[in-house]
């Protein structure tokens, strides 16, 4: 039997993923700041486009959550 669908975490889940998203981007671009000069640009490169999906998942994340929020104020 399957469990029922608990959404009630969810916007707290997706939030600690914005968190976590944000985090590792700022580090990948303080890493890039500070060692960007050093590394190959192959490896900066896919630094760089690691950034850019990350940034789409952050705003991915963000209408997750609105959606959830809307979900659970209509419930």
């Amino acid at each position: 039997m399957s469990k029922p669908d608990n959404r009630e975490d969810n916007v707290e889940h997706l939030q600690n993923a914005v968190q976590n998203t944000i985090e590792n981007y700022r580090e990948a671009e303080d890493y890039l700041e500070e060692f960007g000069d050093e590394i190959p640009a192959r490896e900066k490169g896919q630094i760089e486009e690691k950034n850019e999906r990350r940034k789409h998942s952050i705003s991915g994340f963000r209408e997750e959550i609105k959606d959830e929020s809307r979900h659970q104020q209509n419930s």
